[in-house]
């Protein structure tokens, strides 16, 4: 979808993926620590970035979409958390390196094959070493269900293709499953999803 297009989503009054955090990024409390850096990525309306705030982190948040930062800003003034927020493609953005304890990467399947080899090597380039990558998306079985996701099976993940292209990290938590997902109204029903935990290795 073109950014006028999330804008036009995103211009909603309500928050259309919720207000609440991925349940999987939630299920990974225990690798958090406060004080630690954290950066959300293609944040949207910032759940997942001001959860994460919640829990004691220092977070960036960046996506592309002006409204949806706007709503993520108001969000994080509810919580009384700060976050830094940024606009803009991450895939256009100026990537730190070696800066991030954990990069949280919640269905970020609008990246193309040749876009997502870019993208899932910027997120391991911004890991510290020692940092966690957690990671939700769909699997193509998602296209039966059509409860959220890209239209094109392309852009799913496969646990051959996490675990091709994290090869080079410590894969702590790699699965396939379905489940029910209550995510506002874009992510709502039957879900195909693939999980992901994954540690950049020390020099």
């Amino acid at each position: 979808m073109s950014r006028e297009m999330w804008d036009g989503h995103y211009a909603d009054s309500q928050y259309i993926f919720g207000t609440e955090p991925n349940v999987f990024l939630a299920s990974q409390r225990d690798l958090l620590k406060a004080g630690q850096r954290a950066l959300a990525v293609a944040d949207g309306e910032g759940r997942n970035g001001v959860w994460l705030a919640q829990q004691g982190l220092d977070v960036v948040s960046v996506d592309f979409s002006a409204p949806a930062v706007d709503k993520a800003a108001r969000l994080a003034a509810e919580r009384g958390v700060s976050v830094e927020r940024h606009v803009s493609d991450v895939l256009e953005w100026n990537w730190p390196v070696n800066t991030f304890d954990v990069v949280a990467a919640i269905f970020i399947q609008f990246a193309s094959p040749q876009q997502r080899a870019v993208l899932f090597q910027r997120i391991k380039d911004a890991l510290k070493p020692g940092g966690y990558l957690i990671l939700q998306g769909y699997t193509p079985k998602q296209l039966e269900y059509k409860t959220g996701g890209p239209s094109c099976a392309e852009n799913m993940y496969t646990e051959a293709l996490l675990r091709e292209s994290f090869s080079d990290m410590e894969i702590l938590h790699l699965r396939e499953h379905e489940a029910f997902i209550a995510e506002g109204t874009k992510h709502y029903g039957q879900s195909a999803l693939i999980d992901l935990v994954a540690r950049k290795k020390s020099d």
